[in-house]
C-alpha cells in the first residue's frame, strides 16, 4: 500500500513506513502530516502487523517543519494546531504520539538529517536506531518556538531533565554518538535499517498480545501512580491468560516448536 508522501509496505508481519519527500529532505508539510496520521490509523486497525520500522527516503529521516509551506497561509497552521480541548492531541502531536499509542513495537531508523519535527516524530517510536552519519537537533528554539509535537512524552522517559533542557535550549546539532551518550537514540549502526529488521524479527518471536501488553504497561505506568500500575498489570495479565497466544507461547517454549501466533487481540 502506498501514497505519494508516505509509503507503506508490509512484509512477513513487518510494516515498513517511509517518509517520502526526499527532494525536500522529508520536510514536514501539511500533506505529509496528514499522510503520517492516516498511516498510523491504518496500522492500528491491522492486527496482523507485528512490528513497524519507520524511516525516511533519500538518506535522511526528516529536516523538520517545512516552514515556508506551512506559513504561506493561515489554513495549514490551523489544520496542524486545531483541537477541541487543550488536553486532546492535534494533528502535529498525533504524528509523534500516535507511534507510542500503537500496540506494536515501533523502531525508527534515523539517517542523515533529523531536526525539529523529525526528532519529535522519532521520539514517538519505542526504539531509535541511528546511522553513524546521523545529525539530530531539537531545533524549535532557533525559530523562537517551543517543541509542541508531543515529543516530550517520549523524551521525559529516556533522558535526564538537564540533558533534555540543554538540547532544547541550545538547538545544538549533535552527532549520533553524542545522541547515544545522551540517551536520545537507542543504538548506532553502520546499517541501521538492516539491524532494525533483525531486531523486529527478534521481537516477533514473542506473542503479539504479550508485546502489546508490555508496551501498554510500560508507557502508561512509567510515570503513573502505583495504584494505576497495579490495576493495569492485573487487567492486562488476565487478558493474556484468557488469550490463545499465551497457550501458543507456552507450546513454542516447551515443545521448541515454530507454531505460529494468531493475530493480535483487538482492543489493546
Amino acid at each position: 500500500m502506498e501514497s505519494k508522501l508516505v509509503t507503506l509496505k508490509i512484509d512477513n508481519g513487518i510494516a515498513y513506513v517511509t517518509l517520502n519527500r526526499p527532494e525536500k529532505y522529508n520536510a514536514l508539510n501539511i500533506e505529509l502530516f496528514q499522510a503520517i496520521d492516516k498511516t498510523i490509523k491504518k496500522l492500528h486497525k491491522n492486527t496482523a502487523v507485528r512490528a513497524v520500522i519507520l524511516s525516511g527516503a533519500g538518506g535522511n529521516f526528516s529536516s523538520g517543519l517545512d516552514v515556508k509551506s506551512v506559513s504561506k497561509s493561515m489554513m495549514p497552521a490551523l489544520k496542524l494546531l486545531f483541537k477541541w480541548l487543550p488536553g486532546n492531541a492535534n494533528l502535529a502531536q498525533r504524528v509523534s504520539l500516535g507511534w507510542q499509542q500503537l500496540p506494536i513495537p515501533v523502531i525508527c531508523v534515523i539517517e542523515g538529517f533529523c531536526y525539529g519535527g523529525g526528532v519529535q516524530i522519532a521520539l514517538g517510536a519505542d526504539f531509535r536506531f541511528a546511522s553513524k552519519n546521523a545529525q539530530l537537533s531539537i531545533m524549535e528554539s532557533k525559530w523562537g518556538l517551543l517543541p509542541d509535537m508531543a515529543g516530550l512524552a517520549g523524551l521525559r522517559q529516556i533522558m535526564t531533565k538537564d540533558k533534555a533542557m540543554q538540547l532544547t535550549y541550545t538547538a545544538d546539532i549533535i552527532t549520533a554518538d553524542k545522541a547515544l551518550e545522551f540517551g536520545l537514540v537507542t543504538e548506532v549502526h553502520d546499517n541501521p535499517l538492516e539491524m532494525a529488521t533483525r531486531y523486529a524479527e527478534k521481537l516477533m518471536q514473542r506473542s503479539p498480545d504479550t508485546n502489546a501488553a508490555i508496551k501498554l504497561s510500560i508507557n502508561k505506568n512509567w510515570s503513573g501512580t502505583l495504584r494505576s500500575l497495579l490495576s493495569r498489570e492485573s487487567l492486562s495479565q488476565v487478558r493474556l491468560l484468557l488469550g490463545k497466544n499465551r497457550l501458543i507461547a507456552s507450546h513454542r517454549e516447551i515443545k521448541q516448536s515454530g507454531k505460529p501466533y494468531q493475530d493480535r487481540q483487538s482492543g489493546w
